[in-house]
C-alpha cells in the first residue's frame, strides 16, 4: 500500500482520524506569528490546524498528499466559516517556492528518512526572512508508548538531526514534551514529543 492510499484509507471515515481541534503546541505558540501571517501548512491531512489558524486571521495553505483528508479540510472550512487554500501534493515533489511565507507549521510530519532532510530544507526555504517555524512530533524516545505515531523508529525525531535539518534558522529551541496526547482516535495516551520553534 503506498502511503497516499494509506493516507486516504485513514481519512476516509466520517470521523476525524486526528479531531477537529488543533494541536496544543500551535495554540501555545501561534502568537508569536505575525498578525495576517502567510502561512504553509503542509501535511496537515484533514485541516484541523490550518483551519484553526484561518479562524485566527492568518492566510492559510494546506498541502497534503490525500484526496480525502483535503476533502475533509474543505468541510471543516466551511463549518468554521472560513476559507483556506488546498493544494494536493506529495511532499517528496512539491515546491513551495522561495521566501513567500510568513510561517512554516509543521504538525506530527513524519517523512521517510531518505527524503526528510531535502523537503524540511525546501520547505524552510519557502520562509520570509524572519519567518517562523512551529513543529511537533514524535521523539526517538516515543517508541513503545501508545500514544500513535510511526511504527518504524527510523521516521521518529531526534533533536540534533532537527537541530541539522532546520540549522537555517537564526534561532531554534527545541523542547522535549512528556504528557498525554488527546487528539481525535489516534493520538491517544501517554507521548513524548518535541516541540520546536524557529526563526530565520
Amino acid at each position: 500500500m503506498s502511503t497516499t492510499e494509506f493516507w486516504d484509507n485513514r481519512y476516509a471515515s466520517q470521523e476525524y482520524a486526528y479531531g477537529t481541534a488543533p494541536n496544543a503546541g500551535l495554540v501555545a505558540l501561534e502568537h508569536l506569528l505575525p498578525r495576517s501571517a502567510r502561512v504553509l501548512v503542509p501535511g496537515d491531512g484533514e485541516g484541523r490546524n490550518g483551519v484553526w489558524l484561518a479562524t485566527r486571521g492568518h492566510q492559510v495553505c494546506v498541502v497534503d498528499q490525500s484526496a480525502e483528508g483535503l476533502r475533509k479540510c474543505a468541510q471543516l472550512a466551511v463549518a468554521q466559516g472560513v476559507s483556506i487554500e488546498t493544494v494536493h501534493a506529495d511532499l517528496a515533489d512539491y515546491q513551495p517556492g522561495v521566501a513567500g511565507f510568513d510561517a512554516l507549521v509543521l504538525i506530527f510530519v513524519h517523512l521517510p528518512p531518505d527524503i526528510r532532510r531535502s523537503v524540511h530544507q525546501r520547505l524552510l526555504a519557502a520562509l520570509k526572512p524572519g519567518g517562523v517555524l512551529i513543529l511537533e512530533g514524535f521523539d526517538r524516545s516515543h517508541a513503545g508508548l501508545p500514544g500513535g505515531g510511526p511504527r518504524d523508529p527510523a521516521w521518529l525525531f531526534d533533536a540534533a538531526v532537527l537541530r541539522e535539518d532546520f540549522a537555517g534558522c537564526a534561532e531554534l529551541s527545541v523542547e522535549l514534551i512528556d504528557g498525554d496526547l488527546d487528539e481525535g482516535p489516534w493520538h491517544q495516551g501517554r507521548a513524548r514529543v518535541l516541540r520546536v520553534f524557529g526563526r530565520t
